[in-house]
């Protein structure tokens, strides 16, 4: 043990080394064991840690887009941008309910990386709009893996913030084999705790001038359960009634993912097929517990990913995903390095938390051209 530590200290790139890589197959024995003699033998194959690009790439666009029919009912919005070449990674945005972003392209290396995003079920482009027929966390894994059938990719790195790292755990979980490598933002494992926080007076502490207009829309009548009350009113034989809640959840949420509050991201709760989208699917999660068959269905399934290089990027102050998801993570997957960003909330562009996610992908990349 000694001689490890010892050995450990010596390589220049100690979250190589210091994070364990647990293999599940000869492949991953192999690649140990030369990232082991690329990193302590001198070499100077890849760069420091503080020498990783952190800057956001250009904008580009998609050079290849489709639908891909996931149901009988279910029509998914896909994208490809960057090198059709290049090494894969799917993109897994947030909500449930958000939609993919081209802003989320900036993330990687375009000559590097086969970016891939998609729009979930009834979100985005996806269609139809909103719907919460045939929608639920396993449902969403299914498509992961058809787009990866469709797009005949042998296995490809996976990349999500808020819901979209609940998604990519739950996706790698059925699939490790799939799956080279995990980028994850905004920690959130949908357990009791944290939707509690969130949604049922916990985050107003900090912000009770962005919690009291979520608050008083409900009746004090119906105050027990917000999740539930907004449920109702979301599910409202009234359209108006539907857009009128879903705008008040959205903006709820808008005003609470930056550390200083950002007007574009806040005007996203006026926007009502935005809104509907967003506040109709992630209720609708929510209130059936992220589908899970328990609170710690994720934390207890970690040892069947625990071989995958991981990296989680986390804002000391996100009020939406609080840090005790990540840190709870973190301690049943040590091997996964944690970067905690001191000046950052939740939203993914946050200058500390989007420098940390391009860092990452670099990261990976070092590791992919060197094996």
């Amino acid at each position: 043990m000694a001689r490890a530590r010892t050995q450990a200290t010596r390589c220049p790139l100690p979250w190589l080394l210091n994070h364990r890589f647990i293999s599940t197959d000869d492949t991953n024995n192999r690649n140990l064991t030369l990232l082991q003699e690329l990193h302590c033998t001198g070499r100077k194959n890849l760069a420091s840690e503080n020498e990783f690009r952190k800057d956001l790439y250009p904008d580009i666009e998609p050079y290849s887009t489709g639908m891909l029919k996931v149901s009988d009912l279910h029509l998914m919005y896909w994208e490809q941008c960057g090198n059709p070449n290049g090494h894969p990674v799917v993109v897994v945005h947030g909500g449930p309910g958000a939609g993919s972003q081209p802003s989320y392209r900036r993330f990687f290396d375009p000559e590097f990386y086969q970016i891939i995003q998609f729009d979930q079920r009834g979100s985005g482009k996806s269609t139809p709009h909103a719907s919460l027929v045939e929608n639920t966390t396993w449902d969403l894994v299914q498509d992961i893996e058809k787009l990866r059938e469709h797009l005949k990719i042998p296995e490809w790195q996976v990349f999500g913030g808020s819901w979209g790292s609940t998604l990519s755990l739950a996706y790698s979980i059925s699939h490790p084999d799939k799956v080279t490598g995990i980028v994850l933002r905004g920690i959130f494992l949908v357990r009791k705790k944290e939707i509690d926080w969130f949604f049922e007076g916990g985050a107003a502490a900090i912000y009770p001038d962005a919690w009291e207009p979520f608050r008083d829309f409900i009746p004090e009548s119906e105050r027990e359960s917000f999740v539930t009350a907004y449920h109702k009113r979301l599910h409202s034989n009234d359209l108006e009634t539907q857009y009128a809640a879903a705008r008040t959840w959205t903006t709820w949420e808008m005003r609470t993912a930056h550390l200083i509050p950002n007007e574009e991201t806040i005007k996203n709760g006026e926007d009502d097929t935005f809104s509907l989208a967003f506040a109709r699917i992630e209720n609708h999660y929510f209130v059936n517990k992220g589908f899970f068959p328990s609170d710690s269905y994720l934390l207890d399934n970690i040892e069947k990913i625990r071989h995958i290089n991981a990296i989680i990027v986390q804002g000391r102050y996100d009020c939406c995903s609080p840090i005790m998801s990540a840190w709870d993570l973190h301690k049943a997957w040590p091997e996964a390095e944690l970067k905690i960003i001191a000046d950052a909330g939740h939203n993914c562009f946050e200058p500390g938390i989007a420098a940390e996610l391009v860092a990452a992908n670099e990261k990976l990349k070092s590791v992919r051209k060197n094996i």
